[in-house]
């Protein structure tokens, strides 16, 4: 079996020679023996010990509830519940980074389409990333119904071509010019730009914003506040009012 002294027994749980002479002088961890010199060897179980002591103290008990705790006849019942506690600690805190590294990802992505960065950007990017859900879900309406749009184009025209009946043709397209209006409507009612000179966030005339170029995160716009003409970002608006 193996045996340390107090040097090696510190070393390898990563703590001072002190220390380990401090927990002998408190009774919380007792060399199994004691050399003909009257040096402290500990065993095996020691080191296992103090490593259970050194995680104890880590996780933020005192030198006296640790006392207490390996006083106790069970003690390996309340470590255990002890380790599933800091377990859980340990995951809510890595969920809590993951959480803060995807903002910071997020940042990231969302300074890629600002032009001129400044302090307010920040608050610009807090905007776009609050209302992300809300434009996202807006997104897909817009996708769905651009897929019905196509389907019923699509199948009335091979109906025309394979059939020669052309009328479910000419009905099909009015349906998805009608789509097309209500969905163009609906959309930009329900979302704002964010001007990237003077920070604004405004709603652009319906028509504006149909013919404007755009990527699929900015629009061309004319800023109503600072007539800055450039990219705006478009983010969720639905309680911004038209200016």
């Amino acid at each position: 079996m193996s045996k340390y002294t107090t040097g090696e027994i510190a070393k390898l749980c990563g703590v001072s020679v002190r220390t380990v002479q401090y927990y002998d002088s408190r009774k919380i961890l007792v060399p199994s023996e004691l050399s003909e010199g009257g040096r402290r060897i500990y065993s095996e179980e020691d080191l296992q010990k103090m490593k259970t002591i050194c995680f104890l103290r880590e996780i933020g008990l005192s030198i006296n509830s640790i006392g207490e705790l390996l006083s106790e006849e069970d003690p390996g019942s309340v470590i255990s519940l002890l380790l599933e506690q800091q377990k859980q600690m340990l995951r809510k805190e890595i969920n809590e980074r993951q959480i803060k590294l995807n903002m910071l990802e997020q940042i990231k992505r969302e300074l890629k389409d600002i032009d001129n960065f400044s302090v307010e950007s920040i608050s610009d990017i807090a905007h776009i990333m609050e209302n992300k859900k809300k434009l996202s879900k807006l997104r897909w309406v817009l996708i769905t119904v651009g897929i019905i749009m196509d389907i019923i184009e699509i199948a009335t025209a091979i109906l025309w071509i394979n059939s020669g009946i052309w009328w479910p043709f000419a009905v099909g397209m009015c349906i998805v010019v009608a789509l097309g209006v209500w969905i163009s409507m609906y959309y930009f009612k329900r979302v704002a730009y964010i001007c990237p000179q003077c920070h604004a966030v405004f709603k652009p005339s319906f028509k504006e914003a149909f013919f404007a170029y755009h990527t699929p995160r900015t629009r061309k716009l004319t800023c109503p506040k600072c007539g800055h003409k450039g990219h705006c970002v478009e983010t969720y608006g639905e309680e911004v009012g038209a200016k």
